[in-house]
């Protein structure tokens, strides 16, 4: 009779949320470049345009920034006060940027040349941004309390919006509609005005609780959702997300962070919400179920944050005045797949190269190509079965040849897994070669064995057997106990963990009947 190898039982695992496939993806941003600034990083913006530079304004400057060699490639210092919210069109030819003074100023990207200069705020601008639709329009948030979108061949303001009471430093026009504008302010206030209009359309967050949900705390960030029916606002540490179609409803209010959200982002399909905060942690939501997926911590307060549309790079400014960017190396196939249908792709109208380069050829025949087939035989031939003989693996082969102490050392590796080795150890049991594989070891040997044991005896899928083969060897070497520091100390902490998790049972037990004591209680009542 042959040898039967021995079978590795499969036990089942307890799900673990700590490496789960969301959480293996966001742990692909690794190796962390840190770049020093003398001031804190106020805002860091990526150009939507292919190879993605990305803009960071710190002090009275903004530096263009190459993502491949995180290197500058551009200075645009020609600011008279602290520079705020530098931002690259979407073509990535432009640069619009704030400052302190209440200026904004229009730079070319290459040659760092201003082009228009826009100066009808009288207080500090904190929000400049290109409309994404309609790229010669800037939008411009000011602490004067106004809100102001801006013609850039004219340099003149379209219109201005009056209805906020205090600093407004968070703004975005809708990339679905160029006439829709969400704004934060520090009066507590969500607002979504129509330029068609002129008009405040909706308010929300009103601290005299009117609008359904009363807030007080400023409002640092807004952002809507690419579809222009939902809008996301922080203040505070609250993360709050509004139901534009249903006039401005709060649907979800969510406090994970510790301290003042300051900054918030999509990824490249909207599908999870980045959010920042002053406790130095990054947040990943699923929009979904609006669950945090991951954290990243940070070792300073965070300001802005920014993820490229390629999802390469996460760029975070943090207060002491370091810029933070986390690289991840994307595979070979997810660029093809999601650049295929992209919209910059469809507006080219490079039709023939957009097809021809991912996809095969559409209404052409396909013509095989001539191999040589292979001879068969005659179909009345008889061909012998040949088996491959599976090879044992090294615990095998010791159990085959009885040699059972070194078959169990073989499975006391690092690298083998517990459920091999106590399959191991059963099928000992079964041979009753137990005891013959644990005699005659010392320390050095024995040590192995009740490391084992101790890293397993609160495991529930070994507990029963780990207790079995301890008895076995307090049993064997009571006698020689005392003689190694080392296998005493193994043996003391064994029976204190063996202690510890009998009293948890203990109080898992006192638990289990209180419940049980309110459910009957509770059916009662219903009965």
């Amino acid at each position: 009779m042959d040898y039967q190898p021995v079978v590795v039982r499969k036990h089942p695992r307890p799900a673990s949320t700590k490496h789960n496939g969301e959480s293996r993806y966001w742990r692909q941003y690794r190796h962390p470049v840190f770049i020093k600034e003398y001031a804190p990083v106020t805002s860091v913006h990526f150009s939507p345009a292919k190879p993605h530079r990305y803009a960071v304004t710190a002090a009275t400057r903004v530096q263009i920034y190459a993502p491949r060699t995180q290197k500058v490639t551009k200075t645009i210092s020609r600011f008279k006060d602290v520079a705020r919210s530098g931002c690259i069109r979407g073509d990535g030819k432009l640069v619009v940027a704030g400052d302190d003074s209440g200026l904004i100023q229009i730079f070319d990207i290459n040659s760092r040349a201003i082009l228009r200069t826009l100066d009808s705020h009288k207080q500090p601008v904190h929000v400049t941004k290109f409309s994404a639709l309609n790229q010669t329009q800037v939008l411009s948030c000011s602490d004067d309390t106004t809100v102001k979108i801006w013609d850039v061949p004219s340099q003149t303001a379209v219109t201005t919006f009056f209805d906020h009471t205090d600093y407004v430093r968070s703004g975005q026009v809708s990339t679905s509609n160029p006439h829709l504008i969400l704004t934060g302010s520090y009066d507590a206030t969500v607002r979504l005005f129509d330029s068609r209009t002129g008009e405040c359309e909706m308010v929300m967050g009103d601290p005299s609780g009117e609008a359904g949900v009363r807030n007080t705390v400023p409002v640092e960030q807004v952002l809507m959702f690419p579809s222009g029916t939902v809008a996301l606002s922080s203040a505070g540490p609250i993360l709050r997300v509004w139901d534009l179609v249903a006039g401005g409803r709060c649907t979800r209010a969510m406090s994970n962070h510790q301290k003042a959200i300051t900054a918030l982002a999509f990824n490249s399909d909207a599908s999870r919400v980045l959010t920042g905060g002053l406790d130095q942690m990054v947040k990943v939501y699923d929009v979904s179920a609006y669950r945090v997926v991951h954290t990243m911590r940070y070792p300073a307060p965070i300001l802005c944050m920014a993820i490229s549309p390629d999802e390469t790079h996460i760029a975070a400014g943090m207060s002491d005045g370091t810029l933070s960017v986390r690289r991840r190396q994307p595979k070979a196939s997810e660029p093809a797949a999601r650049d295929l249908f992209s919209i910059a792709s469809l507006r080219t109208g490079a039709f023939e190269s957009f097809l021809g380069g991912a996809l095969p050829n559409i209404g052409q025949g396909h013509v095989k190509e001539k191999k040589k087939s292979k001879p068969i035989g005659d179909v009345d031939e008889l061909k012998v079965e040949s088996k491959r003989k599976k090879r044992l693996r090294e615990y095998d082969r010791l159990l085959k040849n009885f040699k059972y102490s070194a078959a169990l050392d073989s499975v006391l590796r690092k690298n083998v897994p517990p459920t091999t080795a106590f399959s191991l150890i059963q099928e000992l049991i079964h041979r009753d070669g137990l005891r013959t594989a644990l005699a005659g070891r010392d320390d050095v040997l024995l040590e192995p064995v009740i490391r084992l044991l101790l890293k397993h005896v609160t495991d529930p899928r070994f507990g029963e057997m780990v207790c079995d083969v301890a008895n076995v060897v307090i049993e064997m070497y009571t006698p020689v106990l005392g003689q190694s520091p080392l296998i005493d100390t193994l043996f003391v902490r064994l029976r204190k963990k063996v202690a510890a998790e009998l009293r948890f049972q203990k109080e898992l037990v006192k638990a289990k009947g209180a419940l049980d004591m309110l459910l009957a209680s509770a059916a009662l009542s219903v009965a």
